[in-house]
């Protein structure tokens, strides 16, 4: 099952990082924007043009929209959807999954062509996964240094009891 951005969080370098795939991703893409939002309707990041809309309320739906069509496709017998598209008159949407964590969602017109986006947006789901879980295990190795402050406290709480 997915967690949020509450159980992770990456430092100077990897937002770095992740802007400059991010970056490159929508120059070689010529998409106009690019949001990353985590599985409880996080915004973590948005790079490009900035968006003519509240992108926090639109983070929300954007997990919203990929949670729904993960039961969409358990219901067809699929485990989920890797990526969803959507397109409008003047406007499109393509959704990837990163990580099993993270949903970069790019946001183009017809300034380009949904063949270029989907083709630039591999390469660059690939390297944001990479780097995402260099995050998530860099995490876990840091949960597990960490001494568990509530370890034994069931037994000290009964013992107070008896």
């Amino acid at each position: 099952m997915p967690v949020g951005s509450a159980s992770w969080s990456f430092t100077q370098d990897d937002f770095d990082a992740i802007t400059q795939t991010l970056q490159r991703f929508l120059y070689d893409s010529n998409a106009r924007c690019a949001l990353l939002v985590d599985r409880t309707g996080q915004l973590v990041a948005t790079v490009g043009e900035q968006p003519n809309f509240d992108p926090t309320a639109f983070a929300t739906l954007t997990a919203a929209d990929f949670s729904a069509n993960d039961q969409l496709a358990r219901l067809i017998g699929e485990s989920d959807f890797s990526t969803l598209f959507h397109q409008g008159e003047r406007e499109s949407m393509y959704l990837a999954d990163v990580a099993r964590r993270v949903i970069l969602v790019v946001l183009f017109d017809n300034r380009t062509t949904l063949g270029l986006v989907r083709l630039k947006m591999k390469l660059a789901v690939d390297e944001l996964t990479k780097l995402f879980e260099a995050v998530f295990e860099r995490e876990k190795e840091a949960q597990a240094s960490r001494p568990n402050i509530l370890a034994g406290a069931d037994d000290e709480i009964d013992r107070l009891f008896q």
